[in-house]
């Protein structure tokens, strides 16, 4: 392919060099580092380091040319192509390198605030259940036709996807399922993909030091059904029990399939019968009663397991397969995750890092026992201030004990996080105390606890670490509980 060929289509400022236009592109890269002879260089401008400053760099390992949205510094003496988008560009030119696989392969994008990420491992349960080689994409980590590969990102920048899809497509896989962040939307990352099906799961409060305001973040969750440099979804499959599931607008070539628990969805859960051993409910569909089983449990897993029933329909797959697909997806890493180890109360991880998020997951302990709910959380550095008192809120009402930490502060004082989540907690009643230390703070919750009580580690999740503000650390919640309750003697074996 020359570079002519791999700009096909992109939109330009100027000119590709008549020297440069014929030459044989050997990849395309926007990390230099990665640069090998025959790539083109694509420079972006970042929010901290511009680009542009690693193109001599790209250069002199052989680079073609440096494609940007901005002009060339004014030394620079090689081969500059100037864009419209730079990220546009590159998801274009990838799609031509890479001869365009999302084409050939039935990609689903799976939006939202909570849930994508379990909507996710459903789905591809489904399609692995009824025998499909499959790709999965999202923030825990990435798998390809069987092989794990860590996540960089919730989503991918379009050249790592396009590799991704590439990689799927030539080991014989068929489906990609992948978690479409409003920040990847936003961004152009998935500018060019065609998705078979776009999920909307719900939309709350997250982001906002991104998007500034709630209608921006919905514009960019809008952008998966419309479509970016590609056709339209296929298939749309929405919670209509949400509100801006119902003010999504669709083109007329996409088929919404609604979900919810209200009058007016395509896809109902009726006789829901919820326990910590899992949910059972019925999905009516087109006159039939469907029954459905599944190990995860708590309301908001109820709306997963139906977007990925819908989902799954979307695809033409027999009810009793969608059945069979979601008893087999067991359990997904840092998400309402037990921590076990004989002690006489439960001890439960969970990514719950929005207000929304919290009070779901407090809600769920809550329906598991008639003891106590104790909650750990956090607010994270770096990000919408406004949301840390909303936080400490949904813990305190939800909460019979709040115990406030650190949570990933980043470049700010954990200290002024914390203040900025009591402001909440002290709305209530609720006992609570503040330790920064996150190791601390959950020994405190369990030594709190009581038999048949309920400890909620909320915020991190599947995270293996902490973001301090000049360094990471290993820190993962679910073996600092573990350590603890063994510490405490439970867990071990008898003499």
């Amino acid at each position: 392919m020359t570079v002519a060929e791999a700009l096909d289509g992109v939109a330009l400022k100027s000119e590709i060099p008549a020297n440069v236009s014929g030459a044989t592109v050997a990849g395309l890269d926007y990390d230099s580092r990665r640069v090998a002879p025959g790539f083109l260089f694509f420079a972006f401008p970042g929010a901290n380091v511009d680009g542009r400053l690693f193109a001599g760099q790209a250069m002199e390992k052989g680079a073609l040319a440096t494609v940007s949205e901005l002009p060339p510094p004014v030394e620079i003496q090689y081969p500059w192509i100037q864009v419209q988008h730079g990220r546009r560009a590159l998801a274009l030119s990838a799609g031509n390198y890479y001869s365009h696989p999302d084409r050939r392969l039935s990609v689903t994008g799976v939006t939202g605030t909570n849930g994508k990420t379990t909507t996710t491992y459903l789905i591809d349960s489904i399609l692995r259940c009824a025998g499909k080689t499959t790709a999965l994409v999202g923030t825990i980590e990435y798998h390809i036709a069987g092989e794990r590969r860590k996540a960089v990102n919730t989503t991918p920048e379009s050249l790592d996807l396009f590799r991704i899809f590439d990689d799927l497509a030539r080991a014989g896989g068929t489906h990609a399922t992948m978690e479409t962040s409003s920040h990847a939307l936003a961004l152009s990352r998935v500018y060019g993909i065609y998705f078979h099906t776009g999920v909307f799961t719900n939309l709350t409060r997250d982001h906002l030091d991104f998007h500034k305001s709630m209608e921006g973040y919905f514009a960019a969750k809008q952008l998966l059904f419309t479509g970016q440099g590609a056709a339209a979804p296929r298939f749309a499959v929405v919670n209509r029990d949400d509100a801006y599931g119902r003010a999504l607008q669709f083109k007329p070539e996409t088929e919404v399939l609604w979900y919810g628990l209200e009058e007016g969805a395509t896809a109902r859960a009726q006789k829901i019968s919820s326990s910590f051993a899992g949910l059972r409910f019925e999905v009516q569909y087109a006159g039939r009663a469907y029954p459905l089983e599944s190990t995860l449990v708590g309301q908001i897993n109820v709306y997963n397991v139906l977007a990925a029933w819908c989902t799954a329909l979307s695809y033409g797959i027999d009810p009793a397969v969608i059945a069979r697909g979601l008893a087999e997806c067991r359990a997904v890493p840092g998400r309402f995750e037990r921590v076990e180890e004989g002690q006489p109360f439960l001890v439960i991880v969970d990514y719950a890092h929005t207000d929304d998020a919290l009070r779901n997951a407090i809600t769920v302990a809550r329906g598991m026992t008639a003891g106590r709910v104790i909650t750990v959380f956090g607010c994270g550095g770096d990000r919408d201030r406004a949301k840390r008192p909303l936080m400490g809120m949904a813990a305190a009402e939800m909460s019979d004990f709040v115990v406030l930490t650190s949570d990933n502060p980043r470049s700010e004082d954990p200290l002024a996080i914390m203040n900025d989540a009591l402001v909440g907690i002290r709305r209530f009643d609720t006992p609570h105390l503040a330790e920064p230390d996150r190791e601390k703070a959950i020994r405190k919750a369990i030594e709190t606890a009581e038999p048949g009580d309920v400890v909620v580690i909320a915020g991190k999740g599947h995270e293996t670490y902490q973001v301090l503000k000049d360094t990471t650390i290993p820190f993962d919640d679910r073996e600092v509980a573990r350590g603890v309750l063994r510490s405490f003697g439970y867990g071990k074996a008898p003499a």
